[in-house]
């Protein structure tokens, strides 16, 4: 008998969290999460170890219930989305079977599944295909990443769900995978990717969700985010300058001091550096924009502060 998934809405969204929570003992991993992604975005979900997005793609991919709160995957139960084929996972634990080829491991993924994907193209996809007969478990640790990856394409997801894909692979690797996550991103379907390289976040995702202490505490693009915290760093040499009335400047959020050299995170780089000017002489001015770096440390000391009041 075929099994078929539950008819549901084109509009309905790829991710839903409606004040989800998660908690165990005294812990709450995931706090009221509200979250909606769309259809076709490439989201990158960051925080600290222990921050909750761990618990939250548990929930998205059914391996836990909240306790509290709604979690809805395209419109239907993770459970049903993940039976039916319509959500791949690559998560971090994983080893390959001994003595199977990948075109076995993969056709073998694919038969569980009600509409797979033809394992040819999953495994071009994932740019394994010149690999297609070899062994699994005789692949190098950034060839086996990619099997992961196959995997989760076998059933033909529409969203597939990353925990940390990237994890101990050189520069090399690591640019190969996002190429190829780029190729099924193409083809209209939805990303979901955790990570600690801030910079593949900057570089791959059209949407940035940051969770700190179970929460979702910063929401948007890249440069929304960047812009939020100040859009620009302006920095100089004190060079024996004092630093009263930085703080005053144009544009000027917050100012920070390493050495004999100053940092201005600023909305406002221009009235900001026109200000300087008028203060006399700068030496080593530097104007740059603020990196996810600076937003993300920026986002989660703020919150850390928070908590500790």
């Amino acid at each position: 008998m075929t099994q078929t998934h539950p008819q549901t809405p084109d509009t309905a969204g790829a991710v839903s969290f409606a004040g989800a929570a998660k908690v165990f003992g005294d812990v709450r991993a995931v706090d009221g999460i509200d979250l909606a992604i769309r259809r076709g975005e490439t989201v990158a979900l960051l925080g600290r170890n222990g921050a909750g997005k761990s618990t939250a793609i548990s929930l998205m991919l059914g391996l836990n219930e909240s306790d509290a709160g709604r979690v809805e995957i395209l419109g239907v139960t993770p459970e049903q989305a993940v039976v039916a084929g319509r959500v791949g996972a690559m998560l971090q634990d994983g080893r390959p079977i001994p003595r199977v080829t990948v075109r076995e491991l993969v056709t073998f993924v694919a038969r569980t599944y009600p509409r797979p994907l033809p394992v040819a193209e999953a495994l071009a996809l994932a740019g394994l295909t010149e690999l297609a007969d070899r062994r699994a478990d005789r692949l190098s640790g950034g060839q086996i990443q990619r099997v992961r990856f196959a995997v989760a394409l076998a059933g033909n997801p529409e969203l597939i769900i990353l925990d940390e894909p990237t994890a101990a692979l050189d520069v090399e690797v690591r640019h190969a995978f996002w190429t190829s996550m780029r190729g099924y991103a193409a083809r209209g379907n939805t990303v979901l990717f955790s990570t600690h390289y801030l910079e593949e976040a900057d570089d791959n995702a059209d949407r940035i969700v940051v969770i700190d202490h179970g929460r979702v505490v910063a929401d948007g693009s890249s440069d929304q985010l960047k812009r939020s915290v100040g859009g620009s760093l302006v920095s100089f040499d004190l060079a024996g300058r004092g630093t009263e009335g930085l703080t005053l400047l144009p544009g000027v959020i917050s100012v920070e001091i390493r050495g004999d050299r100053a940092r201005l995170r600023t909305d406002d780089s221009d009235a900001t550096v026109v200000a300087l000017a008028g203060l006399g002489a700068i030496r080593g001015l530097e104007v740059a924009p603020v990196s996810l770096e600076d937003v993300f440390l920026t986002l989660t000391a703020t919150r850390e502060l928070e908590t500790v009041r």
